[in-house]
């Protein structure tokens, strides 16, 4: 239960890590740095200024490697370090059988399904998001689907989505980018996980993580370089002898700078807890929802999501950017976003700019 003091707490943590110039709404596409954030940046940054050795910068990889295990439930070795999703979503379309059949979410985000295509030999099958669930059947092999939307916000039914895979034997991928950090996850319900680290997790770019199965979900490393070895340095001429025993094997090449980053970020989500973050954000855009009724508009039904998507209002992003207030413009819809750093003032001049 929420108290004065863990409140106070909250908006102390967060006003000590963030001053945005203006009404900042647009989380979705790049969530702002904490303060530690960029203060760890510049000292990696004069590492190599410097020339100073880089090894401790690795060391931040495997710090941010354990708290995101945590963030996500799942053991460490569970968890690969790589760039995008797009490239772990590769590594999971080149372990499909050809003509194994894909279900895909109408209109979701490009990297959850772009690889699927690519492969040019996979039966890619897209249904309406609401209807995913009741779509797995005998023969699917993979369900790939977001946890949030990207361009509306609308949360999936991932227990349903779930349930139905395990029924007909399909695996499941989850995509957690604009979710994690705000919504709790339980990486372990699901084959594979995978997000990136700039948006609600408030890293810079550069980084994503994967999670795999224990036994690795039949997955092959096909992006494997010297650091998905089991012992990296002794790795780094002719082919890997030996792939790490986790799911190092399938990282890629680090960002360090990012790595470093990203490393501070997660300490400031451990230390708010995704609990108290998620009814800041939920609280936010429940007052969001209620003025736009006021005002005679209906977002996108996204019950429970800390994005609201309102249609035919896209047009206002410039005006409201040029007036201090950023969100975004996709598929002709004003995006709004709400995360920690976002107060009921930043939601009450987002309403005022749009009666105008």
């Amino acid at each position: 239960m929420e108290t004065t003091e863990t409140t106070e707490t909250f908006d102390r943590l967060v006003r000590a890590e963030f001053r945005p110039r203006g009404s900042y709404l647009n989380t979705a596409s790049t969530g702002l740095l904490p303060a530690r954030t960029v203060t760890a940046l510049q000292e990696a940054a004069l590492l190599r200024a410097e020339g100073r050795p880089l090894l401790p910068l690795y060391e931040e990889v495997e710090v941010c490697r354990a708290a995101y295990a945590r963030l996500a439930g799942v053991p460490a070795t569970r968890v690969a370090a790589g760039a995008s999703v797009a490239a772990h979503t590769g590594v999971i379309a080149a372990s499909l059988p050809a003509g194994a059949e894909v279900l895909t979410a109408e209109d979701d985000f490009t990297s959850v399904l772009n690889p699927f295509h690519i492969r040019g030999d996979l039966k890619v099958r897209t249904v309406p998001l609401e209807r995913i669930a009741e779509s797995v059947r005998p023969g699917t092999a993979l369900v790939a689907v977001s946890a949030a939307q990207s361009a509306d916000g609308r949360i999936a039914d991932l227990p349903a989505l779930r349930e139905a895979a395990r029924a007909h034997g399909a695996r499941t991928y989850v995509d957690f980018s604009q979710a994690a950090g705000w919504l709790p996850m339980a990486a372990d319900a699901y084959d594979f996980t995978a997000t990136v680290s700039f948006k609600w997790l408030m890293g810079p770019h550069g980084a994503a993580f994967l999670t795999v199965p224990e036994d690795f979900g039949g997955l092959t490393p096909v992006l494997a370089g010297w650091v998905a070895a089991e012992r990296p340095w002794d790795s780094c001429y002719g082919p890997v002898a030996e792939l790490a025993h986790s799911a190092r094997r399938f990282d890629l090449t680090h960002a360090l700078f990012t790595f470093a980053g990203l490393r501070r970020s997660l300490e400031l989500i451990e230390e708010l807890g995704v609990e108290a973050i998620h009814a800041h954000d939920l609280a936010l855009a429940d007052r969001f929802r209620a003025g736009l009724a006021d005002l005679g508009h209906e977002p996108v039904p996204a019950p429970g999501s800390a994005i609201v998507s309102v249609p035919g209002l896209g047009s206002r992003q410039p005006a409201l950017s040029a007036a201090g207030v950023e969100v975004s413009d996709r598929a002709g819809n004003l995006r709004a976003a709400f995360h920690l750093y976002n107060t009921a003032a930043d939601v009450d001049r987002l309403l005022a700019a749009l009666s105008g």
